[in-house]
């Protein structure tokens, strides 16, 4: 059973050059449309920015512990 997993994770290949960020980026805008793009960048960027101003706060916590 353990050897099936193995050969079926060496199947998938896990590197994701140019060619397929294109196509990702291809089914994105025909899934959303042009006009929800800015608005789920503007999303994930107010995400990532909350979650760093977190992990500096909780970085900060503990270097005065």
């Amino acid at each position: 059973m353990l050897n099936s997993k193995i050969m079926i994770s060496n199947m998938i290949p896990l590197v994701i050059g140019w060619p397929q960020i294109v196509l990702i980026a291809v089914v994105i805008l025909l899934i959303f449309g042009g006009k929800k793009i800015p608005e789920l960048m503007r999303g994930l960027g107010s995400g990532i920015k909350e979650f760093k101003d977190a992990s500096k706060e909780e970085e900060e916590d503990n270097k005065n512990e």
